[in-house]
């Protein structure tokens, strides 16, 4: 019997088709303008894109536009690469257009599909983003799809880590630039980070079309993209706290050995509490619980980690006056590891060691925060369906499935479960067998590289030739992808993600084609092709005649979305082939989900050795506990982004604030009103309101003054006057100051004047901002335990972050009125003894330069190469000075070599073990 919903999806249909339905009408408008468009010439085609840009000019929306812009678009590509576009491709491009992700099936052609929307959104002059999941496809997708591009008047960029700067530049004015996520991100973080417009790369986020959108907006979201530097010297606080610690009795902590945790109680927060506040260590009228003491907090307790977690000559030793970890399970030293978040500083402090730098981040978004900031953004994939309530929580994001241009021919086999590893090793060794026997194609899938190393060596054990997709070169992968549809071809791979290279039967022409010109690098690459696409077609037959390409997972993957990709890989464009998935008991999903109880009554059936069970129930109960798994991870990636979502609200202020002022030619208004708000602040914090005069603290608020203002101004006096009052004061502190900046203004000219004040605010903004991030960290790390007194979390971090960016602002007037009240122009004095300094340098690099090339030949560093090393020749030889006219009592003469170049004078020891440690 049906149920309800049944009957309403045969009588109604599904959203996704009646979506679908929705785009026939525009996709037989773009076949009717079909012929039209193929009548143009290559100069004509360029001509529309010409009149669109006019037309969205004069006010013509983008939808209206659509059918035309497909329609040349799908001119171009079959002229520039020999592809008609299916009508399955147009509905992909549609949804893209629309903001949509399509999910369409491995082998439809999505590169091209997303020329389409790219082709119509390029066409307003903002911009796209073409986002893809490593450098190789993206350089491989812009060389490829530029040609369609070019042929539409529209030009093609490429970004790429370590790319020229002037390069990168140019590839984000392009009308369409390709780049990897990773780059897109790290790129939004350093434009927020350059102090002129010009510097900057990203000129907006318009539109995205994101490839393998699950891959990139889900499995890749998990960890932020951050940009770190060394931080500030913290040395006297971790010295001052490391001090403190030993002094604390035994009831100020509570140590658990078993979960290597330890906490401070009650007394000993008022203990610490009151020694930090004799210390100096925490202001006095700050507790430990007010949101600026987070900072301190966190060292404590690194610092009580430290003392009563870490021992030494257990988990460390110290040699060489360093700190060096021990691996609890080699027993072996791991040099170069340091213990995050300042707990190896704390060891290191513990052990009278240098205290090493932490590195601090400069710069941090995640995926989910950088992919929001765009106008529209889009997604291809093969499988997305199974996360569409992610997509459309966290990115706005409607899931369509596109149907596939030809029926699906694959058959998808029932799992087989074993009740050992052992036994599904074996039978999946005879399925492999069986299989290459008849010159079936294999594709075997693990999750990890060591499984898939275990299985390599079993098919070599069985004489069964094979390869290995691991994490190797991409182009490598594209190689042994392409040739995976071979006949009796065998590769085992791990995650089939985004490889970006489709399994044809008989193998891949293009790389037949490749191989041959490189074997035979004088034969006509005409006649090759001719030969080999001859030859392919013979080859095709005899794989589809063995039945297509079988692809064989070693075991299910805690997420139906990978095992659909694998799954994908056969049966591309109505290919035949099969799918067959071998599990064990012993596998972690089945593990994880009840198999003991699986195991008993299979034990109770009398299940023999090397016998499998396969039920459609057991499909479906491993599927509802991958659901469950893909349930749990989304909640713990959906809270990450709650707290990353605080944090990201300042970020926009923050580089909103950095922007206007790169943007504005004047930023004297703003300096203007921040130092007018600090002298408010300093006003009220001096004189209370509602005060008498004698009640005023009016010393203070002279030293303040001078501190934050630089102004000497008789605060004193006024106060004994008659009839002044608070609003009085602050009306003759702002006319000083006005008065002290109009005269600076006048001495450095108005020009360089608003030049130091607009670099002024964006480093005092940058290192505010570090600073905050760095705070925002350590509250992070504390607010977590807020749970135990039944306080939220995230409530509790949002208050106190707020609080935190408020106190930062603050600080930020006071930091940068300060160093703009503070500079002055140089006097003739200190400009004419900077000009004999940069004198001085610059004979010495003459004088360098001179020697270097006396007598014509040599360059430095050939004159490095033929130095004397020491014992070699005589005694005189070995101190002969490398540079003329060196004199070791005078500096000046010895050059500028780096700390490891040879000395200057010859002793053949490298300038920092010789003169250059005396200097």
């Amino acid at each position: 019997m049906l149920g309800i919903g049944t009957i309403a999806r045969k009588v109604f249909g599904t959203p996704n088709d009646r979506k679908i339905k929705a785009t026939r009408p525009l996709v037989e408008k773009i076949n009717a303008l079909e012929a039209e468009f193929e009548t143009l010439d290559d100069a004509g085609l360029i001509a529309r894109t010409e009149e669109f840009r006019r037309r969205i000019k004069d006010g013509e929306s983008l939808d209206h536009l659509l059918p035309e812009a497909f329609a040349n678009c799908r001119e171009a590509a079959k002229r520039a690469l020999g592809l008609r576009a299916f009508d399955t491709q147009l509905m992909g491009g549609i949804f893209l257009h629309q903001g949509n992700i399509s999910e369409m099936k491995t082998g439809e052609g999505k590169t091209l599909v997303a020329t389409f929307p790219s082709y119509l959104r390029a066409l307003t002059g903002k911009g796209v983003h073409i986002v893809t999941v490593n450098d190789y496809l993206a350089r491989r997708d812009a060389e490829w799809m530029s040609k369609v591009y070019g042929a539409l008047g529209l030009t093609t960029g490429v970004v790429y880590p370590q790319q020229p700067e002037d390069e990168k530049r140019t590839a984000y004015a392009a009308d369409v630039t390709y780049a990897t996520n990773n780059e897109l991100g790290f790129d939004y973080l350093r434009d927020n980070m350059k102090s002129e417009l010009s510097q900057m790369m990203q000129r907006g986020h318009y539109f995205a079309v994101v490839d393998e959108v699950d891959s990139i907006l889900i499995d890749e979201a998990r960890t932020p993209l951050i940009i770190s530097g060394p931080s500030q010297d913290r040395s006297d606080l971790y010295m001052s706290i490391d001090k403190i610690i030993p002094q604390l009795p035994d009831d100020a902590y509570t140590l658990d050995e078993k979960t290597r945790n330890v906490t401070f109680t009650d007394e000993g927060n008022e203990a610490l509490e009151e020694v930090l506040h004799a210390r100096g260590i925490l202001p006095e009228g700050q507790t430990l619980y007010d949101p600026e003491s987070t900072t301190v907090v966190h060292h404590v307790n690194q610092g009580l980690r430290a003392h009563k977690l870490y021992s030494r000559d257990k988990d460390y030793i110290v040699r060489d006056g360093q700190v060096v970890l021990i691996d609890e399970f080699t027993g072996r030293m791991m040099s170069g590891r340091r213990l995050s978040d300042g707990l190896h500083q704390a060891i290191e402090a513990k052990e009278g060691c240098d205290i090493q730098p932490e590195n601090v981040t400069l710069a941090q978004v995640t995926f989910q925060n950088y992919f929001r900031l765009y106008d529209c953004l889009s997604g291809m994939t093969g499988t997305a369906v199974t996360e569409a309530e992610e997509f459309a929580e966290i990115y706005g994001l409607g899931v369509v499935e596109v149907p596939t241009n030809r029926p699906i021919a694959r058959v998808d086999e029932d799992d087989r479960v074993y009740r050992t590893a052992k036994e599904k090793y074996e039978a999946i060794v005879a399925e492999i067998k069986d299989a290459h026997a008849k010159g079936q194609p294999v594709l075997v899938g693990t999750t990890s590289i060591e499984k898939s190393e275990m299985l390599s060596q079993l098919l070599t054990g069985a004489d069964l030739p094979h390869k290995v997709l691991n994490a190797r070169q991409h182009e490598q992968e594209a190689q042994i992808v392409a040739d995976a549809g071979k006949l009796g071809a065998i590769t085992i791979a791990t995650n089939m993600a985004g490889r970006g290279t489709d399994i044809k039967l008989g193998g891949n022409v293009d790389f037949k084609v490749m191989d041959a010109l490189a074997a035979d690098p004088e034969g006509d690459p005409e006649a090759i092709r001719e030969r080999i696409e001859s030859g392919h077609a013979a080859d095709e037959d005899a794989v589809k005649a063995a039945g297509g390409l079988f692809v064989l997972a070693t075991e299910r993957h805690e997420s139906r979305r990978i095992d659909n990709q694998l799954r994908g890989r056969s049966g591309r464009q109505g290919d035949p082939g099969r799918s067959s998935f071998y599990l064990s008991l012993d596998d972690d999903l089945m593990r994880i989900f009840g198999s003991e109880r699986l195991d008993k009554m299979l034990s109770k059936l009398g299940m023999k050795e090397g016998e499998a069970i396969i039920h459609p129930w057991v499909n479906k109960s491993l599927e509802r506990a991958q659901a469950k798994v893909e349930g749990r991870n989304f909640d713990i990636r959906k809270q990450l982004l709650k707290f990353d979502d605080v944090m990201n609200d300042q970020r926009k202020v923050i580089f909103a604030q950095r922007l206007e002022i790169m943007e504005a030619e004047d930023v004297s208004e703003i300096t203007e009103d921040m130092r007018h708000e600090v002298i408010d602040e300093l006003v009220d914090t001096y004189i209370p309101a509602r005060s008498y005069a004698d009640q005023w603290d009016t010393e203070g608020l002279y030293a303040a003054c001078i501190e934050k203002l630089s102004l000497d101004v008789p605060v004193m006096k006024w106060g004994e006057e008659e009839g002044v009052d608070a609003d009085l004061v602050r009306e003759r502190l702002e006319e000083a100051s006005d008065k002290a900046m109009a005269e600076k203004l006048a001495a450095f000219g108005p020009d360089t004047m608003r030049q130091i004040e607009k670099q002024v605010l964006l480093q005092t903004i940058d290192q505010k901002w570090r600073d905050h991030l760095l705070t925002l960290e350590h509250l992070r790390s504390v607010v977590g335990f807020r749970g135990y007194a039944q306080r939220d979390p995230l409530n509790e971090y949002k208050t106190e972050a707020f609080q935190l960016f408020e106190s930062m602002l603050e600080s930020l007037r006071e930091r940068v009125t300060e160093q703009l009240s503070r500079i002055r122009p140089m006097t003739q004095d200190e400009q004419q003894a900077m000009a004999q300094q940069l004198a001085q340098q610059q004979a010495a690099l003459r004088r360098q330069t001179d020697a270097a090339t006396l007598g014509a030949p040599a360059t430095p560093a050939q004159t490095a190469a033929v130095s004397p090393k020491p014992g070699a020749g005589s005694s005189d030889a070995a101190t002969t000075p490398l540079v003329q006219g060196f004199d070791e009592t005078d500096p000046t003469t010895w050059g500028a070599p780096s700390r490891n170049d040879p000395c200057p004078c010859g002793s053949g020891k490298k300038f920092k073990h010789c003169h250059g440690r005396l200097a």
